[in-house]
């Protein structure tokens, strides 16, 4: 008996030995797991230099790590550069609560050895390149409460059993694919679920509805179908649900509008129909108002389904029913809802006018009634939403001049009347609006010249005036509008120059004064504007060169000079535009060839030099121009076969046309011929050429004797005439010569005897000019 005590009092003794021995076996154990993790991984910043497994305190004291009891609970390496693999050692961490990893590069796959710490809570994998699919053993982390794998590159389906006590599910931006799987609700704790940017498909399922927790359900943009299932009005917690950017067809149920938490309902960029219920408008519940925001555009609604005699809620901010196809007057029961800071309600089919009381909606910031067919008169009451920042209206049928209460919104940033039936004079007030940040006026009838006033608005960063009546310069002081990016002025009368101080609008993007009078050459500080992308100055009366330097702007996509007078050549430096789109230099005098370099612009879509004095041949260079859709250079003088790329892939004829020169498909004219042609037109040219010199040489022939035989006649007549009036001396004279001709030809007469001035005299007939046989600089014979 007294040994049997004995060995109990032993044990009792070791057993503390015993614990302490397994502990410390774990411990290293965990050293060794986090020794390996680190042995995968590339840690540029130097993470993990104090990862000693030699310090006392081990690994409790390392950066990023977390113990309890002794034991590693946490492991917390966020937004350190880390990258490489997850190792599956990470599985021997049992005690592990909480995994933060997120905002790395970790790449391959999540090592389903991490299902093995049962006691993790909080898994935090987003923002890294994670892959492969999601293990189903993630049903074993029965304590798990939060698990975010956002933004990797995760595939496959998501798993059907999830971690009863689940709390936040976060699988957005991934590569998920197959049906959101029916028995999601047996994790019955769920407040967040988050699906967004996917590939799931199929419909909704039903059973979501027995997720009484819910909170927050994201199915935005995957390729779901179906309709929206009624039990999701069993979601009574449900506070944001969005599911834009699918393929969800039919009605919405009404009873879903009537949640009594519900703030955000959005539904964007789906196939709905039927009216937007007013249940989404209108409190139809015991529960005070909730829904604030309530986004539907891009669907196919066709109206809004009113209760009558239900008391409106107070509450909406925001509306977006943009893009329906929703008709009738404005909804007058929006004016009650005075807490709306947006109303959007563009692209449908609304008529009528604006109702007055819209001026009650003082809270109101963006009042978008764009595209639809609203008329009459814009209502002076609008001048009361003084917090309004954007006011398009563009797209409709108003009408009059603008009204001048307009310069009182003080506020606004974006003014939008293109597009309408407005008149008058522009007004030089618009200058009032210094908080101006876009402004619109395109495809009205206003006329009158640009006002000074104007440019003062230094947060201007768009201007479109396009197709009105304006004339006159375009003034100088544009140059002051420095934060522009589009400038729009086409379509207008103005004329003059193009003002040297658009060159100082660093900012501009797109340059448009096309179908105007403007005359005169291109500013050179043109080629300075370094974020030019568009440049639209056609049909004009422009002059000069095309500036080489057009091709220093490497971000251009849009360049159309045609129907002007520019001329010169096209720089082969254009080759240089990589991002060049549309180029269109047709119906000017450009001359010179066709450069091969338009070859290296591999974004080239549109080449258009018709009606030009172009020559040469066409480069082949061009059939590299993989994304050319339109090429047009007919009118030209281009020579020579038409490459048989291009030939084939623009088989319009149109497209060559009126180039005399040019052979090969898709023209009718065969090379041949035009060798055939060109060898004619080669003999005829050589006999021409012979014929003219044959015909020049019998000229000068009978031009040497006519002159010939005119002065031996001359010289017959002199020597008779010396004979008549001195035989004797001629006699003497004649008989002292030598070379005496026979039959008549030219004589040598030499004088051997002295001859006095007044036998000169009388022999040359006192000098005269018919004697003169010829002329030196020494004198006259």
């Amino acid at each position: 008996m007294a040994a049997a005590a004995f060995l109990f009092l032993v044990l009792i003794s070791a057993a503390p030995l015993l614990t302490w021995g397994e502990l410390n076996a774990d411990i290293e154990a965990e050293i060794q797991a986090l020794v390996n993790i680190k042995m995968n991984l590339h840690d540029p910043l130097g993470v993990f230099s104090g990862w000693d497994p030699s310090t006392p305190s081990a690994p409790c004291d390392w950066r990023g790590v977390g113990c309890y009891g002794g034991r590693v609970s946490e492991l917390r390496l966020p937004h350190l550069q880390l990258s490489g693999s997850l190792s599956p050692q990470i599985g021997n961490l049992r005690m592990l609560r909480k995994l933060n990893l997120r905002s790395n590069f970790f790449n391959d796959t999540i090592p389903s050895s991490l299902f093995r710490c049962t006691l993790l809570h909080s898994v935090f994998l987003q923002y890294n390149s994670f892959s492969g699919s999601l293990s189903p053993e993630i049903s074993n982390l029965t304590s798990l409460l939060v698990f975010n794998v956002a933004s990797n590159r995760l595939s496959g389906e998501i798993p059907g059993d999830l971690p009863q006590n689940l709390r936040f599910l976060d699988l957005s931006s991934n590569a998920f694919s197959g049906e959101i799987p029916r028995n999601i609700s047996s994790g019955s704790q769920l407040q967040l679920i988050n699906l967004s940017y996917n590939q799931i498909s199929g419909e909704i399922p039903p059973t979501l509805g027995e997720l009484a927790n819910l909170e927050y359900l994201w199915l935005d943009y995957n390729s779901l179908e179906g309709t929206l299932p009624s039990a999701l009005a069993d979601c009574t917690s449900l506070v944001h649900f969005s599911a834009e950017g699918n393929k969800i067809g039919g009605v919405v149920p009404a009873a879903i509008g009537a949640l009594p938490k519900l703030q955000v309902f959005s539904l964007s960029h789906n196939n709905l129909s039927g009216s937007v219920p007013g249940s989404l408008f209108c409190n139809v519940s015991d529960y005070p108002p909730s829904i604030r925001i309530v986004q539907l555009g891009f669907n196919a609604f066709t109206g809004i389904g009113m209760p009558k005699s239900v008391m409106c809620f107070s509450v909406m901010q925001d509306l977006d029913l943009q893009n329906n196809h929703i008709s009738g007057g404005f909804p007058l029961f929006l004016t009650n809802v005075s807490t709306l800071t947006s109303i959007d309600l563009s692209g449908n089919s609304f008529s009528g006018t604006i109702p007055s009381e819209i001026g009650s909606l003082q809270q109101l910031e963006e009042l978008k009634l764009a595209n639809n067919s609203f008329s009459g008169l814009v209502p002076a009451d609008i001048k009361n939403c003084r917090n309004l920042t954007i006011l398009d209206l563009e797209g409709n049928l108003f009408s009059g001049v603008i009204p001048a209460f307009m310069i009182e919104l003080i506020n606004l940033k974006v003014l939008s009347l293109g597009g309408n039936n407005f008149s008058g004079p522009f007004m030089p007030s618009f200058g009032n609006l210094t908080a101006l940040e876009s402004l619109n006026l395109r495809g009205n009838g206003l006329t009158g010249i640009l006002p000074e006033e104007l440019m003062v608005l230094s947060n201007l960063s768009a201007l479109d005036l396009s197709g009105n009546k304006l004339s006159g310069d375009i003034p100088t002081t544009i140059g002051n509008l420095k934060h522009l990016t589009v400038l729009n002025l086409s379509g207008n009368g103005f004329s003059g120059a193009i003002p040297e101080n658009i060159g100082s609008l660093f900012m501009l993007t797109a340059l448009d004064l096309s179908k105007q009078n403007l005359s005169g050459e291109l500013p050179s500080n043109l080629v300075g504007l370094p974020n030019l992308q568009v440049i639209a100055l056609q049909e004009n009366m422009l002059s000069g060169e095309v500036p080489e330097g057009l091709s220093s702007l490497l971000g251009l996509r849009y360049l159309n000079l045609s129907f002007n007078s520019f001329s010169g050549h096209i720089s082969p430096t254009f080759g240089f535009l990589k991002s060049l789109d549309v180029l269109s230099l047709s119906n000017n005098h450009i001359s010179g060839s066709v450069p091969p370099e338009l070859g290296n612009c591999s974004s080239l879509g549109v080449i258009d030099l018709h009606s030009n004095s172009l020559s040469g041949q066409i480069p082949v260079d061009l059939s590299r121009l993989l994304r050319l859709r339109v090429l047009d250079l007919g009118r030209n003088n281009l020579t020579g076969e038409i490459p048989v790329v291009l030939g084939s892939r623009f088989n319009n004829q149109s497209s060559f046309i009126g180039n005399q020169g040019l052979c090969g498909k898709p023209l009718d004219r065969k090379c041949e011929e035009i060798g055939n042609e060109n060898r004619r037109n080669r003999l005829i040219l050589f006999i021409a050429v012979s014929a003219s010199g044959i015909l020049l040489m019998l000229s000068c022939c009978c031009f040497y004797t006519y002159s010939f035989l005119r002065w031996r006649e001359k010289v017959q007549k002199s020597t008779a005439g010396e004979k008549k009036q001195s035989p004797a001396r001629a006699s003497s004279r004649t008989s002292g010569g030598r070379g005496s001709s026979e039959n008549g030809g030219p004589k040598l007469i030499m004088f051997n005897n002295k001859i006095t001035l007044a036998e000169t005299i009388e022999a040359t007939r006192q000098f005269d000019e018919e004697n003169v046989l010829s002329r030196t600089r020494h004198g006259s014979l």
